[in-house]
Formats: C-alpha cells, structure tokens, sequence
C-alpha cells in the first residue's frame, strides 16, 4: 500500500502530452456543464456563464483533498488571491473531477470559499474535452484531470501550463501564474 502523502507520487507520468492535448493557446474554451455550490444547492454553470465576460485564471487538481492539490497548489491560490486579482484578473477559478459536495467542503476547510470559485467538473466532461484528463484507475480514481493553470480572457485561451506529473505544482501554480501576469 503507498503511503497517503505520496499517493500522487506513485501516479504516472504524463507522457506524449503535446499529442493528446486538444486545447491549446488562441483557442476558445469548448462548452461543458459544471455544477457548482449555492445557498440552493448544487447548480448548473456554463463555460459561457463562468468564462465569456471576464478575464480569469483557472487551475485544475487531480482531486480534491489529494496531497499535493490540498497542500501545495490550492494554497498558493488562496494566498496570492488579491495580488492575482490586481494584475486584471476578475476572478481565480478551481476545478477537479469531485463532486460539487466534496469541492465544497474543499473550499470551507482550506479558506477558499469567498476567495476562489470552486468547479465541479463530476464527470471530468470539461477535462476530456481539453484533451487534459488522465486514467488514474489503476490507482482506484478512475478518470482525473491533468493539474495545469490558464488566464482565460472572454473565453479566450491565452496562456496554458500544463504540468508533467500529477505529483507537481510547478508550472501551473500560483507564483508561476503571478509571473506570467
């Protein structure tokens, strides 16, 4: 049995990305359903909703709660929320393929809640569709979206980070992004 706190380690490499990737800078962000928490409950969001009127920045986990996404790459996030959001970024958006009640409970038990807009993309329909998800079932997590970050501009790609293993928060975390701001 691995060790929780380097179960993503053991995950593999994410070899040939360039070749199963789909998205790409320039390119608009393909229309998906995700669901999101309200006062109501679980709600529809479109990509048009969350992406056509604004510029963002989104980062997407493996999973919710996992070693690196919960201590590492959520928390840079959450941290340099406001000077991301100095640089003309209208807001800091999350997504992983959890359930819209896990991503909740992500965002009360890491202080992102009110900070940054937590996705649930349940079924990982907006990971296949960018070409960035991974079959991570060997591992008993089924289908999982690769960790990379974006700036999103009016639905717009215009920067893409994709990181080479599950396992890092390099490339596609939050001093990265302010850098590329």
């Amino acid at each position: 049995m691995v060790p929780c706190d380097r179960s993503e380690a053991a995950l593999p490499l994410i070899s040939n990305l360039e070749d199963k990737m789909s998205i790409t800078v320039g390119a608009h962000l393909p229309e998906v359903t995700f669901r999101v928490m309200t006062e109501n409950g679980p709600a529809p969001k479109t990509t048009a909703e969350l992406f056509n009127d604004r510029k963002v920045v989104l980062f997407a986990v493996p999973g919710a709660f996992t070693p690196t996404c919960d201590k590492n790459h959520l928390p840079g996030y959450v941290t340099h929320a406001a000077e991301i959001k100095a640089k003309g970024i209208d807001a800091i958006l999350v997504t992983g393929v959890n359930d819209v009640f896990v991503m909740k409970a992500w965002a009360k038990s890491t202080g992102g809640e009110g900070v940054i807009e937590f996705l649930s993309d349940g079924n990982g329909d907006f990971a296949k569709a960018l070409g960035l998800a991974f079959d991570g079932s060997g591992f008993g997590l089924g289908t999982r979206s690769q960790r990379y970050s974006m700036i999103v501009d009016h639905g717009v790609v215009k920067s893409l980070n994709v990181e080479d293993a599950p396992s890092k928060a390099d490339v596609s975390g939050a001093e990265a992004m302010l850098k590329q701001l």
